[in-house]
């Protein structure tokens, strides 16, 4: 008898539909940045950062700013 080397391949049995194919992907979202507000200038910034405008990082100076004055 003769034997044939036919490898197999995940093959789909038929095409996707695009309404399928949609649905699936409708989880893949871009979630928004999550933000909160300096305590000290109010300020928004990322959490567990150096506020840009005050210099501040748990209530304690960390960076000096230049105040402007007018």
């Amino acid at each position: 008898m003769l034997k044939l080397d036919i490898q197999r391949f995940a093959v789909p049995a038929r095409k996707t539909s695009k309404t399928s194919k949609r649905m699936r992907r409708t989880h893949y979202k871009i979630s928004a940045a999550g933000t909160t507000k300096c305590p000290k200038c109010g300020s928004v910034i990322k959490p567990h950062r150096v506020c840009s405008e005050c210099g501040t990082y748990k209530n304690k100076e960390v960076k000096k700013t230049e105040e402007t004055t007018d």
